[in-house]
């Protein structure tokens, strides 16, 4: 996967369903855009908040002209969202990086499971797109509160794999709501899950696939946040290469707590789930806070995001 820094220009905005703003972007300089794969976000940067926030790409993998996202207006989030629904206007300009992908398509699958909710359906639509394009089985299950509010309704109705679409609206009747027991396939090495989507949705989603057998490697999933606690008792972090010991307080991160002692690692989501902070830690054992890792990663106890997770004895051992 490509990364890279550039400069995007909105070339075109579309007010969907459920308050949520369809965004196009085209790269300022003209020509095409750098190229991306299935499951991939963009990181846009907001210098009013001086927050980075990801979004995951929602147009078609095959398409070179433009990327596409979906943003949820949401009066619950730290801002971002109001944010980018304020100033991404036709003309707006944007310091992103990316596109990189954490929440890669695997290919080769026999069957695969896309399971959206609510706004986690742009990753899914991306994915449903290429799929179709190499001729994969597939389906795509859509859940809302209300048909109402379902974003990229008509797109998905009218689209060449519409038969591979199955909405499931919360205020309809209980036969058409997803059913994981009769909607997920029966498990096998060559069943692939991917679910994003709200936390509590995604838990479900999870945690009732692997206790029917599905392989965790084969659930593969996308927080888009999370609710994290970043609270704990303080520990001592020791910096390897530069030699510095700081303190974590109880209501510090690691991240912030070396940003005031000059060490700066690159923070972006704060809440555990887009990776950018990721550090290799040379010793000592982590309490990890995080939606990223994996559980086989977070076995392996080498690497901590040092936005959210913390040291579950008295100090850590970091490579920096």
């Amino acid at each position: 996967m490509t990364e890279t820094k550039q400069t995007l220009k909105v070339s075109a905005r579309i007010l969907d369903r459920g308050d949520i703003a369809r965004i196009r972007f085209v790269p300022e300089a003209g020509g095409p855009i750098v190229p991306f794969t299935a499951g991939a976000h963009l990181d846009l940067y907001l210098p009013e908040l001086d927050l980075w926030r990801q979004y995951s790409l929602c147009s078609d993998p095959a398409e070179t002209g433009f990327y596409e996202i979906g943003v949820l207006k949401d009066p619950k989030s730290r801002g971002g969202s109001l944010k980018v629904h304020e100033t991404a206007v036709e003309g707006a300009t944007f310091r992103v990086e990316g596109p990189r992908n954490h929440f890669p398509l695997a290919e080769e699958a026999a069957t695969t499971v896309l399971l959206g909710g609510g706004i986690g359906i742009t990753p899914m639509i991306a994915m449903a797109k290429r799929l179709h394009a190499i001729g994969r089985d597939f389906t795509l299950h859509y859940c809302t509160r209300s048909e109402g509010v379902t974003a990229f309704l008509d797109e998905l109705k009218g689209c060449d794999f519409a038969d591979r679409v199955v909405f499931h609206f919360d205020d309809q009747d209980a036969a058409q709501r997803l059913d994981l027991t009769n909607d997920l396939p029966a498990p096998s090495a060559d069943t692939h899950l991917y679910v994003c989507g709200p936390q509590g949705f995604m838990d479900w989603v999870i945690n009732t696939a692997e206790a029917a057998g599905h392989a965790t490697a084969n659930v593969h999933r996308e927080y888009f946040s999370a609710d994290v606690d970043l609270t704990g008792a303080g520990f001592e972090v020791e910096c390897a290469k530069s030699g510095l010991t700081i303190t974590v307080g109880p209501d510090d991160t690691i991240a912030k707590a070396l940003a005031k002692a000059g060490i700066k690692i690159e923070v972006k989501c704060e809440e555990g789930v887009c990776g950018t902070c990721l550090t290799d830690v040379l010793s000592g054992e982590i309490d990890h806070r995080d939606q990223f890792l994996t559980e086989e990663e977070r076995e392996d106890g080498d690497v901590i995001c040092a936005c959210c997770s913390r040291a579950k004895g008295p100090k850590l051992v970091l490579d920096i």
